[in-house]
């Protein structure tokens, strides 16, 4: 692990420095499945995936959050109905069960968008194989929590975790769902994820495609 204060100049430098510690944790990787969760860890994602010559996929989750503050994480949604609430802000849905559920539909047809968009996965092909389950950071947790949970309906053979940064108070309930944690930093007082990068540009559908393709085409050489 690295100083707890890591910062990267981006996405893919992160990546490079995850996959070196997957190098080091796991020689022989081959049979692994490296699985991105859109957006931004796809760019992470594929270089942890280039550098240890391991096939990618995506797994798409969505954040639900109030239209007025959707920044603030209070739930999450991922394939399979797994639905998530933060317990502490999960009230603010419940006294309008109106707006949550117009909430749900809404992330539900977007999430359905990107699953359908990227490709992601027949869950078949992640039965009985290790994923490497990458994010370009955690926060609340919600979300990566959420995609966990769905990915082990599918009965894979191992369950791994990598991100470059998580805050610390989230280790504890992911721990309780994956075989492995991977990571480089875990500050105490994480304000936001970006924070640790130089550039954390927003990443938008043609970058994800584009990096699909381009680890598909090594894929095949």
């Amino acid at each position: 692990m690295i100083a707890l204060d890591a910062f990267w100049t981006d996405r893919r430098a992160a990546g490079l420095a995850l996959a070196a510690r997957l190098r080091e944790l796991h020689p022989d990787p081959a049979g692994s499945v490296v699985v991105a969760l859109p957006r931004g860890g796809v760019v992470v994602a594929a270089e942890v995936a280039r550098a240890l010559r391991l096939p990618l996929t995506t797994w798409s989750v969505r954040k639900l959050a109030l239209p007025t503050q959707p920044e603030i994480a209070l739930g999450a949604l991922a394939p399979g109905a797994v639905i998530l609430w933060d317990p502490h802000t999960a009230w603010m849905f419940n006294e309008h069960p109106v707006l949550r559920d117009q909430v749900i539909e809404r992330e539900g047809k977007e999430l359905e968008r990107r699953r359908l968009l990227y490709g992601d996965a027949d869950p078949s092909a992640l039965h009985g194989r290790q994923l490497i389950v990458v994010d370009d950071g955690i926060a609340t947790g919600l979300s990566v929590r959420a995609a966990l949970i769905s990915l082990q309906a599918l009965g894979p053979d191992r369950l791994v975790l990598a991100v470059p940064v998580a805050a610390r108070q989230s280790l504890p309930a992911l721990r309780e769902l994956v075989d492995e944690l991977v990571l480089l930093a875990a500050p105490d007082d994480l304000v936001a994820v970006g924070l640790h990068y130089g550039r954390f540009d927003p990443v938008d559908d043609a970058e994800v495609l584009d990096l699909l393709r381009l680890q598909a085409a090594i894929a095949t050489t």
